[in-house]
């Protein structure tokens, strides 16, 4: 299973002071006078909040208002918040990386410098790639071009998939959900190119109807680039299919659900469940070979699948797949290229009103091909060594914190009790940057090839992935780079990862008195660690396998806990005409719920019976929840919170404030809610997990 990625938008922890005193909307300061502590840095963006909003109405919007009011999101940019300002600050310290490889002409071939450097140089060449138009895929586009049945399908989707380009049919390499030991292929659902199958098919949504009505346009103009006549009819006939595709793919809530997922398959019941389709063939050209079994995530789906491709025509198949590869690869080519596919994947899908400067386009692709070459770099540089032994040290008194949680569970057997304490015991703790760094020793980078670098760059990483079938399970290595400004956990190695980019600041303020830490970098722990006993998380076992280690009654409880958090989220609307998907977002709300709990919780563990100090005029538990609603601050464009509801787990930022901290008794303590309050949730519609 791949492991699940939280970007928590970790805001900059920035040393503002303030004028003592009781702030307006919350308690007065009761807090004795010796608990201040003289010059102290609270870390608090005093300067973002809006003093007008009570707490207890709008914590999101009393912590961080001002600023809300005043921030414009950059133009090239859907969304701007924490996280985005995080982001910022790594992609300037990764330029001056990238600048000085090249700078570097006389790096020796092969050598890291020169990989770095000639990757950055083709992508900010534009003038070669207007040159060289299409001719960089000539040989791709002629490949999809030469097929003339449908036979031939399973090959050129083998092929297309090494090069990162999504058909109908996705393979995946990873450990098997029920024996974490060994690798496993998993087939699975994909080939839209818009964000969900609600795109396709919601009819009753205007904002979607003319999404749909603009996609085919766009199709039209890319295949117009490409050379092509009627296209409007070959773009109606790829939309149709696209949308043939989507009728038969499972929701994304069906997806959630790990065990309905696992559906291993010897290739004779593969090939019984699609047997139109060459699936030796299809395993071949993915480099996987011969497999005893797969992983079938959405049986039905394939069973579906053949029925479409027996009902649509080559020729179809041939307009579509083209579109496919112009569409991946829109932003390595042509200026035209790059514009059109701007033009709606960022303007139309994403609400961005320009394209980020070509130059920080260079600089994130470079950050994403040779993450790892990066990352080495980044770390030395951007990384103390003591960094990693203070964050772990936290983490530590978040574990602790979660099994005091776990035995306050009145409603909790001994049996159940025990296996969690079990698995709690095991969850392993990454820090920084893995111990061992990817070899990048086989992947060619050439100066002035861009459309073949990103090429041979996407087969590298497929290979990278294929190539781990029939060897151990290599516990070391990262599913994200040490310059990644996000977190996640794995439930099949039952891991928590905090990348170094992460950890620095602004998102974690050495000088700042730990209060906030334990809010704006600690929710981001509390938050990975409740991964692992969240709706899904909680399937799996302390070895990364999915096993019921719950019994029955145990496991009524919970899910009735968490159909109460499913209703409250649904109940949340970031536009008008716009909720949140409650079963869609469950088990990130059980994650944001339970990691604010146990930041509360961490952090009395850290104070060790002491009280905590008050500075500028907060005291300590105010100034946790503070830093966990300043950590998240952010604000959307409505295309990206329309797609944020459709397709993100993850509930906009206000909910993951607002919402977690309804049900939190500390924060009712700490800023004195009480009936009639908007922030108020009456005790009995109130939900805790852990």
């Amino acid at each position: 299973m791949k492991p699940s990625l939280c970007s928590t938008l970790i805001a900059g922890l920035f040393a503002v002071a303030s004028q003592a005193g009781a702030h307006e909307g919350a308690p007065a300061n009761t807090a004795a006078p010796s608990a201040a502590v003289a010059g102290a840095v609270s870390g608090i963006e005093v300067a973002a909040m809006d003093r007008e909003v009570r707490a207890q109405d709008d914590f999101f919007r009393y912590t961080q208002g001002k600023w809300l009011k005043d921030v414009e999101i950059p133009s090239d940019r859907s969304s701007w918040g924490a996280f985005n300002i995080a982001q910022d600050k790594v992609e300037q310290q990764i330029a001056a990386i990238v600048a000085e490889a090249a700078a570097s002409r006389d790096a020796k071939a092969g050598t890291e410098a020169q990989k770095i450097g000639d990757l950055y140089t083709s992508y900010i060449d534009q003038a070669r790639r207007d040159q060289l138009g299409l001719a960089p895929l000539k040989t791709e586009l002629a490949r999809i071009q030469a097929l003339k049945d449908k036979r031939g399908l399973a090959t050129l989707m083998g092929r297309l998939d090494r090069i990162g380009v999504d058909g109908p049919v996705g393979m995946y390499v990873g450990q098997d959900n029920k024996d974490s030991t060994r690798y496993v292929v998993s087939i699975s659902q994909s080939g839209l190119g818009m964000p969900d199958r609600d795109y396709y098919l919601n009819d009753s949504d205007a904002r979607l109807k003319d999404t749909r009505a603009r996609y085919q346009a766009h199709v039209e103009k890319m295949l117009a680039l490409a050379g092509h006549q009627d296209v409007a009819a070959k773009a109606q006939d790829i939309v149709a299919l696209e949308t043939g595709i989507a009728r038969i793919q499972w929701t994304k809530v069906e997806n959630r659900d790990p065990v309905k997922r696992y559906n291993k398959k010897t290739l004779a019941e593969l090939r019984a469940l699609a047997p139109g389709f060459d699936w030796n063939s299809y395993l071949k050209g993915t480099g996987a070979g011969k497999v005893g079994s797969v992983i079938v995530s959405q049986p039905s789906y394939l069973e579906g699948l053949d029925k479409l491709i027996a009902a649509t025509p080559v020729d179809t198949w041939k307009s579509y797949f083209e579109f496919r590869m112009l569409s991946s690869y829109a932003p390595y080519l042509s200026q035209a290229f790059v514009d059109e596919s701007f033009a709606f994947r960022g303007a139309v899908l994403s609400g961005q009103k320009e394209n980020r400067p070509l130059e920080k386009r260079a600089i994130a692709e470079v950050n994403r091909t040779l993450s790892e070459v990066v990352g080495k770099a980044y770390v030395s540089r951007h990384f103390p060594a003591e960094r990693k032994q203070q964050v772990l040290d936290m983490a530590k008194n978040f574990i602790t914190a979660f099994g005091e949680g776990i035995d306050q569970l009145a409603w909790m057997s001994p049996e159940t009790r025990k296996q969690a304490h079990a698995k709690l015991a095991k969850i392993n703790v990454k820090i920084g940057y893995p111990d061992k760094w990817r070899d990048y020793s086989k992947l060619k980078i050439v100066r002035g090839d861009l459309v073949g670098n990103m090429m041979r760059a996407r087969e590298f990483g497929h290979d990278y992935m294929v190539n781990r079938l029939g060897k151990p399970v290599d516990r070391s290595v990262w599913s994200m780079s040490p310059q990644t400004v996000n977190a996640y956990y794995s439930p099949t190695l039952n891991e928590v990862v905090f990348p170094a980019a992460r950890l620095q600041y602004p998102l974690y303020d050495a000088d700042a008195e730990p209060a906030v830490n334990y809010g704006s970098v600690g929710i981001s722990i509390g938050h990975e660690i409740s991964h692992a006993f969240d709706d899904k998380g909680s399937q799996y076992d302390g070895d990364g396998n999915l096993r019921n280690w719950w019994t029955e009654e145990d496991a009524k409880q919970f899910a009735a806990r968490g159909k109460v958090l499913v209703d409250q989220y649904a109940g949340y609307s970031p536009l008008p005409g716009y909720h949140l998907n409650g079963e869609l977002t469950l088990g990130e709300n059980i994650a944001d719920n339970a990691g604010a709990i146990m930041a509360s919780r961490a952090y009395k563990i850290y104070l060790k019976g002491k009280p905590g100090p008050v500075i500028d005029g907060f005291t300590a538990e105010q100034r946790l929840f503070m830093g966990l609603s300043q950590a998240r601050k952010g604000k959307a464009r409505d295309a990206a919170l329309i797609s944020q509801v459709k397709t993100d787990p993850h509930s906009p930022a206000e909910f993951r404030v607002n919402g977690s901290l309804r049900n939190h008794p500390g924060f009712y303590e700490a800023f004195g809610v009480k009936p009639g309050d908007k922030m108020y949730l009456d005790p009995k519609d109130r939900v805790i997990f852990w």
